[in-house]
């Protein structure tokens, strides 16, 4: 969870604290259905909920260390992708 916090907020996440074994992040660079959307396409599953106060969070649960690299890389792509629209 330590490690998955770090490395998000190193993209330019916004993530919160969490006790549990998932933690709550928000992109500062594109919503969170798109992110949630593009994620899906991409095969990472992750929760969204689209309602208000929370519609840009997504609430990520805590894989494997080989699971979460797949997180990063699908983000940063999608990251990437969105500057160039």
């Amino acid at each position: 969870r330590e490690m998955t916090t770090k490395r998000l907020r190193e993209m330019g996440f916004t993530v919160l604290d969490s006790k549990a074994n998932f933690i709550f992040a928000k992109s500062n660079a594109v919503s969170g259905r798109v992110l949630y959307e593009e994620l899906k396409k991409k095969g990472v599953l992750v929760r969204f909920w689209g309602k208000e106060k929370i519609e840009d969070f997504l609430r990520i649960t805590i894989g494997t260390p080989e699971q979460m690299e797949v997180l990063f890389a699908k983000a940063a792509e999608i990251l990437q992708e969105q500057k160039g629209d």
